[in-house]
């Protein structure tokens, strides 16, 4: 079974070694998982999951493999053995739909260490399997334990989705959906990817213990306590983000507000300003584009110098015109193209990257997109963890 999960590991891409397989059997050996399914499942993915891009497909293959064991505990703490839920109860025989008044004489069972108890109970007494009724595990009633039932509170047990969505604890539930390289991301999962984009650096007032040099200078001071602080540690990855706004990036204002909410909370040193489709002479402060909040571009030019990480945020898809036509800009005159102010920007800044929100097979539709990503030579990433990290790896070499 445990080989079978490695090479199903490896198959579905999870870059997992040999010695890692080895240095987990170690561990169940010396009983590290205590014969309980979901210490197993921490234990496992500790010792052979070693990027969490891969933590997705790491609990499809756990799920798959280890599909129907519940408890395998050799024995219970009360002497009974405990009995495995047998596949053919959890088939989708009937649904069951209750009316309200229904619905509302079921009563819960008075928390979740109750339900987990009588769980426990059912599962020892329980002989064979049920369908419909109010008390055991199966399918089709309202037992707070088993699947296409109601219960306000219960247990779901072989269920594909969620019906009610009154269930306390899923069992087979993934943790980490969408934490694969391909998938489109969460706040959370891009504060993963841009934590790649780090140097860290000490400044400002001493706030710290310094714990190593606290101890050194108390030795050295004969033992005399003498307490030292150092600077709190911060990211000293200076970044200008350039958000498209407007038009086609109407379909994608969810998923950029979530990576504009993750960069604010990973770099301290972070200035974002907004263009419409392509940069031209001027970038905003604010969204609405009103004559006071904008900013001349070359005077960002002369503000931020090179050592500044620039990310732009765009689809790139506009008229050819609004790209590589003086005047082409359909919200004012540009006397110069938007692709000469783009070229100004990646020469000042040589560490930069373009983000697009579209996905990747979709690039060669656009004509402008293919010409961007040409003169932006190839750093155009798509916005999923895997194109995150790519674009991180790139603007930190």
């Amino acid at each position: 079974m445990f080989v079978a999960f490695f090479l199903a590991l490896r198959a579905a891409g999870i870059k997992t070694s040999l010695r890692e397989f080895l240095l987990l059997q170690e561990a169940m050996r010396a009983d590290l998982a205590d014969y309980d399914i979901d210490t197993f499942y921490y234990l496992a993915r500790a010792t052979l999951v070693k990027d969490e891009r891969f933590l997705d497909k790491f609990d499809k293959v756990f799920a798959e493999s280890f599909k129907g064991i519940l408890q395998p505990k050799p024995a219970a703490p009360n002497g009974v053995e405990p009995q495995a839920i047998p596949d053919e109860w959890l088939k989708k025989l009937a649904e069951k739909h209750l009316t309200e008044e229904e619905k509302a004489q079921i009563a819960a069972l008075g928390g979740f260490e109750a339900l987990m108890e009588t769980l426990r109970q059912r599962l020892a007494e329980q002989k064979g399997r049920h369908q419909g009724g109010s008390k055991w595990i199966g399918t089709a009633g309202t037992s707070p334990f088993g699947a296409h039932g109601y219960n306000p509170e219960g247990v779901r047990i072989g269920q594909d989705t969620g019906r009610n969505r009154s269930a306390v604890k899923v069992w087979d539930q993934r943790t980490f959906r969408n934490l694969a390289g391909d998938a489109e991301l969460g706040t959370r999962n891009m504060k993963v990817a841009l934590r790649r984009l780090r140097r860290f650096a000490r400044e400002g007032a001493a706030e710290e213990l310094d714990l190593a040099g606290t101890i050194g200078s108390t030795a050295r001071n004969a033992g005399y306590l003498d307490i030292k602080m150092v600077p709190e540690r911060h990211n000293a990855v200076k970044l200008l983000l350039l958000l498209d706004i407007g038009g086609s990036m109407d379909d994608h204002v969810t998923i950029c507000e979530q990576l504009f909410t993750a960069a604010k909370g990973e770099f301290k040193h972070l200035v974002h300003l907004y263009f419409h489709n392509c940069p031209y002479e001027r970038l905003w402060k604010d969204a609405r584009f009103r004559s006071a909040d904008a900013i001349a571009t070359q005077d960002v030019l002369n503000t931020y110098d090179h050592s500044w990480k620039l990310i732009f945020v765009g689809d790139a898809a506009m008229s050819p015109y609004e790209l590589i036509q003086p005047g082409g800009g359909i919200s004012s005159w540009n006397a110069e193209s938007g692709e000469t102010w783009l070229m100004r920007l990646l020469n000042h800044f040589p560490k930069a990257v373009w983000i697009n929100p579209v996905s990747e097979q979709h690039w060669s539709y656009t004509q402008t997109t293919k010409i961007i990503r040409d003169r932006i030579e190839n750093r155009m990433y798509g916005l999923t963890l895997e194109g995150l990290d790519a674009a991180m790896h790139r603007l930190m070499h």
